[in-house]
Formats: C-alpha cells, structure tokens, sequence
C-alpha cells in the first residue's frame, strides 16, 4: 500500500533530489526521495559488478570495425557509460570490466573510472573465453555477492530487490529473467517455483518464452564452476541448475539488445523516448 506524506527540505537537498530524476530509472521527486530512503534502508554488501566487454561485435559491423561495442553511442553515450550509470544508482561503483577487441581504446577512453564516479580494474581475454570464461581471472577481485552483466544489453532492474530475492532464495546464483514472444536470440529458461531446472541458449523452438536478460548475481564461489579458459554462460547455468543452484528474477522492465543493428536502432530510439 502506498500513502501521500507532506516533507519539508531544504533548497539544496531538494535540487540534489531532482538531479536524480532522469525519467527512466528515476521517474519523478517522489521517486527519486523513495529511491534514497530504499538505500537507506537497504545494506545488499554488493558494491562490485562484471561487465562483459571483449567481444567483436560481429553483428553489428561495420559500426565494429572502427569503434568498439563499449564505445558505440546512444543518444550520446558510450554504452558503456549507460551501464554505469545504471549500476551507480545502486550503490555498485568496483567495476571489473572485461575487455579484449580494441581494449586500448575502452581503457584510454574509461580510464581507471574516477571521472565516472566509479573504480575500474581491467582483466584482459587475449584470445577469446566465451561468455563465462572471464570468471576465474575476475575472482581476484571479488570478495562478496557481485552482479555480472553484458555491456550490449540494457536492463534496468531494481538491484537491490533482485539482491533481497537472491538472499531469500539461498542459490550461489540468480538470473535476470524477462519474456519475450520470440525466444530465438535469448537463452530460455525451464522454471519451477523460483528455480531454473534447464537453460537452453538460442533454442530454435522453445515451448518457454522466458528469456535470459542479460544480468545475474553470483556468490563468489561461481567462478569455481569455470574449469576451463574458454567457458560459455549456458554451461555454467546448466551446472549450477543441475545442483539447484540458480534461481531465477522474473521482471518486466525493458530489455534492450544492442548487439545487433536492429536492436542498436530499438536502444536509440527506445531511450529517446524516455527522455
């Protein structure tokens, strides 16, 4: 239930509140105060993310050719940026990014992260590791729950409920999950209750229209799962739901998969929107 309440603040505080507003995430005053009061209130103890920034980006050549997936622009932002803007919000400012194609280029424009309101530690696939492999070097830098996610797909969850949903359900794992009527690009899961039983990437059919999004919590004890150098996501999923260890966060936000030039486009003009 939701109820009005009358506040007095001060000038100040009060432009540092609508500052927040950025009609996507934070949708007006109220929110944004709302926004404050949840991290107030809420200690997750996640302060680190794993971004997954290294790939070609094959589909979206030739854009890739010169510019690399980090550095691509929406309405005047690297993607990455995005991503960091979305994970400041919750407090996730010990980024360790995984780069590869062009890292020269990410890591001159990212910098150690200080400019961004953010700390960054680089790890570097020489040769490619598929989409988990970059787990086992990134353990050195983690010492709790810590969220990973790729740099090409847009998401906007609540972080710290998703992180209560995680502690509740007791998994070393949970997955982001949304819907989508064509499952074809996206990892599907098979859930029961709050569980994953079966993840299938990319199914050709699928009788589940529950789709990865792009966005886990993992326990630090995951990377353990990676026992080799060249690792995909399906795998370690099909792992951890053999041993009822992942759990899924259904969430009906936005998805957006600017990987491929028509979701690039739908990232562009979606977000312009919600300006």
């Amino acid at each position: 239930m939701v109820e009005r309440v009358t506040i007095t603040l001060k000038h100040d505080m009060l432009k540092r509140i609508d500052r927040m507003v950025d009609k996507r995430s934070i949708r007006n005053r109220s929110h944004a105060i709302e926004t404050l009061l949840s991290k107030a209130f809420t200690r997750t103890g996640m302060d680190t993310a794993l971004i997954l920034a290294g790939g070609e980006g094959i589909s979206l050549r030739p854009i890739t050719y010169e510019i690399p997936k980090p550095l691509i622009p929406i309405n005047g932002r690297p993607i990455l940026e995005h991503q960091i803007r979305m994970l400041k919000k919750y407090d996730i400012t010990n980024l360790v990014i995984s780069v590869g194609y062009m890292k020269e280029k990410v890591i001159e424009h990212f910098g150690n992260g200080s400019k961004f309101g953010v700390n960054i530690e680089y790890i570097t696939e020489d040769r490619p590791s598929g989409t988990a492999g970059c787990l086992k070097p990134a353990k050195d830098f983690i010492k709790n729950s810590f969220i990973m996610l790729n740099v090409d797909t847009l998401v906007n969850p609540d972080i710290y409920e998703m992180h209560e949903f995680h502690k509740r359900e007791k998994r070393l794992a949970t997955v982001l999950l949304s819907t989508s009527p064509d499952t074809k690009n996206f990892g599907v899961a098979v859930m029961r209750g709050n569980s994953v039983v079966k993840f299938s990437e990319k199914p050709a059919k699928s009788r589940s229209n529950i789709i990865n999004a792009g966005m886990c919590i993992f326990e630090p004890e995951v990377p353990d799962f990676v026992t080799r150098q060249k690792f995909m996501i399906e795998e370690l999923f099909s792992r951890l739901s053999r041993e009822n260890q992942l759990s899924g966060y259904v969430y009906d936000g936005i998805v957006l998969d600017a990987g491929t030039h028509d979701g690039y486009e739908r990232a562009i003009k979606t977000l312009k929107e919600m300006k």
